[in-house]
């Protein structure tokens, strides 16, 4: 009777602790408002975005990266107009292992589990998605069979010139598009780079229509 009952105990331990391991929390909150995030264009801002980041303490992606990157890349949205007003850094602890990855099946569990608002970035370890991209966006029309991923975007630990490359999968995201022009030096170049910035007149209006229509650029109202 004695070994029945040590038995049990230990397995509701072990299954107390899995449980605890699984739980997916929130272990920290770091916010950048509008006076940190530079804007910089020679025109008044015409839409607001506001950023919801999460990234996992125990993956390489460190908190003052990821906010560095969100400085540096607020000037690149605003030459469209694009105020970035608000970025919200959501540390997570816990939850399943795979969770950490881009993959879609799981990716729609971990969206459903935190109910983000969106638009919201995921800074993933690594991707299992193939073909294998350094990040992803996801808009409406890239999301019809995978509804739950629209609004997001993820970057993995290989994305290179973190800037620009969250730049650039935002502006795939407010535009609604995933052409990439062959014309060196524009911010949606396949390649991101630090001298591919710029971004045309035609698509600084397609983001701002598009991203509007989707509900994650708000206009400002003088």
């Amino acid at each position: 009777m004695a070994r029945c009952l040590a038995a049990v105990l230990i397995a509701v331990s072990l299954a107390a602790h899995a449980e605890s391991a699984a739980q997916l929390r929130l272990a920290g909150t770091l916010t950048l408002g509008e006076g940190d995030l530079p804007y910089g264009a020679g025109m008044p801002a015409s839409h607001r975005l506001a950023l919801v980041l999460f990234a996992f303490r125990d993956t390489a992606w460190k908190p003052s990266r990821i906010l560095e990157a969100a400085r540096a890349a607020a000037p690149l949205l605003a030459q469209c107009g694009v105020r970035l007003a608000r970025a919200e850094l959501r540390e997570l602890e816990g939850g399943e292992p795979e969770l950490r990855d881009l993959f879609t099946p799981v990716a729609r569990q971990l969206l459903r589990r935190l109910q983000p608002a969106k638009p919201a970035v995921f800074f993933v370890r690594d991707t299992r998605n193939r073909p294998a991209f350094e990040g992803e966006a996801f808009g409406r029309g890239n999301t019809r069979t995978r509804p739950e991923l629209a609004g997001t975007v993820w970057l993995t630990e290989k994305s290179r010139d973190l800037p620009v490359a969250l730049a650039h999968e935002l502006a795939h995201l407010l535009m609604d598009s995933g052409e990439h022009p062959d014309e060196p030096g524009n911010l949606m170049y396949e390649d991101t780079a630090p001298g591919n910035t710029r971004l045309s007149p035609q698509q600084c209006e397609q983001m701002r229509e598009n991203g509007t229509a989707n509900g994650w650029l708000q206009p400002v109202r003088e």
